[in-house]
């Protein structure tokens, strides 16, 4: 399998009420050197946040003036589907991948989830928080096991053997996933994207260990039980009804 090129990384940042971490994953973003001398495009949605996140993405373009990072103030509230939908049509990149504004996930394991698609493998790339010997934070037991249950139901839909659909870091280029027609606005991204990718003639879709620093509710995690039943709900329509 011959070496891809890939000449740029597009990396959308969905963000509402981020105040408080978006400059050090902006800051964590700007120190990876990629391999094979890709460069990054940062794509910042801010998702209409009441905070200070917009100040603090616009602070940071003033201080890294030679960095490549687009803010996109979305005009009311719209979700998180409908920002990474945003960012996609945005996107001038070779391929895609999806930063949230917390700190739950280390961009400098962007190399971990290229490396299959720079050797020729890989179209898209699943970071898996449930495999691999990188560290993961022990948070809420109910939770793994809904995300377990949601991959299991997934699977049996897709034909696909994932152990983590509900993954942040999802790497997948770019030219496949603006061809696809996403519609959830919200938390559905995941199934949706998963189910639709499925269906791609040909598509390589490979899976890799990475780490995860989980956030507690305390912490400003936004997910609930309520995401969850939409997820399962997600899994459904995407791939028996649509």
């Amino acid at each position: 399998m011959e070496h891809q090129i890939i000449k740029k990384l597009s990396i959308i940042v969905p963000a509402f009420n981020e105040a408080g971490t978006i400059k050090q994953v902006l800051e964590k973003i700007s120190s990876v050197k990629l391999i094979g001398e890709i460069t990054t495009e940062i794509i910042v949605i801010n998702d209409c946040s009441n905070d200070a996140t917009q100040e603090q993405v616009e602070n940071f373009k003033v201080g890294h003036p030679a960095m490549d990072l687009v803010l996109f103030n979305q005009p009311k509230n719209m979700g998180k589907g409908a920002a990474i939908q945003r960012g996609i049509g945005l996107a001038s990149g070779d391929y895609i991948v999806v930063q949230d504004a917390d700190l739950e996930y280390d961009p400098q394991e962007y190399n971990l989830l290229l490396k299959p698609a720079v050797d020729g493998f890989a179209d898209v790339v699943y970071g898996s928080r449930f495999m691999g010997g990188n560290p993961h934070r022990i948070l809420f037991f109910w939770h793994s096991i809904g995300n377990k249950i949601l991959t299991f139901i997934s699977n049996m839909f897709t034909g696909l053997n994932l152990t983590d659909m509900e993954t942040g870091y999802k790497l997948i280029r770019a030219d496949i996933l603006k061809s696809i027609k996403l519609k959830e606005k919200r938390f559905g991204f995941e199934p949706e994207v998963t189910a639709k990718l499925a269906r791609v003639p040909g598509i390589r879709i490979y899976e890799i260990g990475i780490s995860y620093y989980g956030r507690t509710f305390n912490e400003g995690k936004k997910i609930n039980w309520k995401d969850g039943f939409r997820a399962i709900i997600c899994v459904f329509r995407y791939n028996l009804f649509s």
